[in-house]
């Protein structure tokens, strides 16, 4: 009996219908199937090419955390500024209103002239190297078309990247030679004002030692006069004595404290500095340090001048006058370059000779 190649078609479209019909009745709704696709792109996105590492998985699966923090750190900005002019505020005050007059009252005119003289240098050198941190913008790359190099495109602006450039999240754009963003200044440290930023905590911190050792015998007076039991009868203090005491014992663990913490912070960044370096930097170059060391290679800073010529970079000093006028007084003067371009390893001579 022969096959006839009718029957046969006919039994094949009926074998491949019967599937098709079971997987139309189980078919799931649109809105379901939609959210399903998306939810297999988002998970496939994760492990999409070789360059995925722990990292990425970690910042992507971390984003509404790190979207919170941004969020609230933005909106507190302003609130951190006011407690910065606070606290300083009222160590000046004190320092005016308790330890002014003892000063006068107790020193020698030398000293009385020394004490003087570097409270107010100090003050001043504070004062404008913040109001200059927290007004000065930290530099952004153009958004208009042109020929400017540009190492990446950055992921959320969509728009070229230059050479160490990075998105801050808390301003929402990107930042030339980006470091952070400091909550303190309500503003990112970047290529325009972290000269005023570092020179603002190098300053706080001198005049915070400054309170800490000028301060140190008035503290302990303060401190036994107020917690010492006292076996006879205790001095007849008055409620203005009370409060001075107070007062300097607020001064000492407050100027004690930031000094310690402020201290740190600055003798980091200035390592860094010594390296050309940002604290972002720090860590791509640690990582590509790692990554040549496997290889065999050594990796070298492009960034990196020379740790002398690093800080004649960076504090703009041009000519032997330039310590002064520029370092050691109030300048607003601009940093070297635009932060869009950077001269690479000048190896051979001084960038700025000085």
């Amino acid at each position: 009996m022969r096959w006839c190649p009718s029957s046969v078609l006919h039994l094949l479209r009926c074998v491949r219908l019967r599937p098709c019909i079971k997987r139309g009745r189980s078919r799931l709704p649109v809105w379901m199937r939609e959210l399903w696709a998306y939810m297999s792109v988002v998970v496939q996105s994760l492990y999409f090419n070789s360059l995925t590492d722990s990292d990425v998985v970690f910042d992507s699966v971390f984003e509404p955390v790190f979207w919170t923090v941004d969020y609230v750190t933005r909106w507190f900005g302003t609130v951190f500024v006011c407690l910065v002019v606070i606290l300083v505020s009222s160590i000046v005050l004190i320092a005016y209103i308790v330890l002014l007059p003892l000063v006068l009252n107790t020193y020698s005119p030398a000293w009385i002239v020394w004490h003087i003289c570097y409270g107010h240098w100090n003050l001043v050198m504070i004062a404008f190297h913040y109001y200059k941190a927290t007004k000065t913008s930290p530099g952004y790359p153009p958004t208009e078309k042109n020929d400017m190099p540009f190492v990446a495109v950055c992921k959320k602006c969509i728009m070229p990247k230059p050479a160490r450039t990075h998105h801050c999240g808390i301003c929402n754009r990107c930042i030339l030679k980006m470091d952070h963003h400091c909550p303190w200044l309500n503003n990112c440290v970047g290529h325009f004002n972290q000269r005023y930023f570092f020179s603002f905590c190098l300053f706080m911190t001198l005049g915070c030692v400054y309170c800490v050792i000028s301060g140190r015998n008035l503290f302990l007076d303060a401190y036994y006069a107020l917690e010492t039991n006292y076996q006879t009868p205790a001095p007849p203090y008055t409620f203005r004595d009370r409060m001075i005491h107070k007062s300097i014992i607020y001064m000492w663990v407050l100027t004690s404290t930031v000094g310690v913490a402020l201290g740190a912070l600055t003798i980091w960044h200035a390592v860094l500095i010594s390296r050309g370096e940002t604290s972002i930097e720090r860590h791509i170059n640690s990582k590509e340090r790692q990554r040549l060391a496997k290889r065999g290679r050594v990796y070298k800073n492009p960034y990196h001048y020379g740790r002398l010529n690093n800080w004649k970079v960076f504090l703009g000093v041009e000519k032997r006058s330039h310590w002064l006028t520029r370092v050691l007084l109030p300048s607003g003067h601009t940093p070297h370059g635009d932060g869009l371009t950077w001269d690479f390893l000048p190896v051979k001579k001084d960038l700025m000779p000085v």
